[in-house]
């Protein structure tokens, strides 16, 4: 799989703080694991709206961030006008947090539920080929 990387991303990323920067460059490896497990053959990392983002040829863009006015927290989000997360809601509302419609969102010292949060991510990566299916074909 070939990754675009972006030196602006990892600009943004360097300059959180160390706890914050780790939690994002997690989520950063899940969803490259995640695209590689899929097979995916290329992954723009880019900044959307000032965030590291993440773009795949038959997917919805994908961005992570976290923010000074919640410093506990940090998020993933999907674009607001998909199914993405409603689909997710109604698959993981147990094991993941959602705000909106759009955002699945963590405290810095939760665990995360990986393999659910794995599943999210392959399905957003996928997202052109399933938006009509049931549950996205879950």
């Amino acid at each position: 799989m070939k990754i675009v990387k972006s030196e602006e991303v990892s600009r943004i990323i360097n300059s959180y703080p160390n706890n914050a920067k780790e939690k994002l460059l997690f989520l950063r490896g899940l969803i490259i694991e995640a695209a590689t497990e899929l097979k995916i053959i290329k992954i723009e990392e880019t900044l959307k709206w000032g965030e590291p983002s993440y773009i795949t040829k038959n997917g919805s863009t994908i961005r992570i961030d976290w923010k000074n006015k919640h410093p506990n927290h940090y998020s993933i989000f999907f674009n607001c006008k998909t199914k993405l997360v409603d689909t997710f809601r109604e698959l993981y509302k147990d094991q993941l947090t959602f705000k909106g419609n759009r955002e699945i969102i963590f405290k810095m010292d939760e665990k995360i539920a990986v393999e659910e949060l794995k599943h999210c991510l392959k399905l957003a990566l996928t997202y052109k080929s399933c938006k009509n299916l049931p549950l996205l074909g879950a």
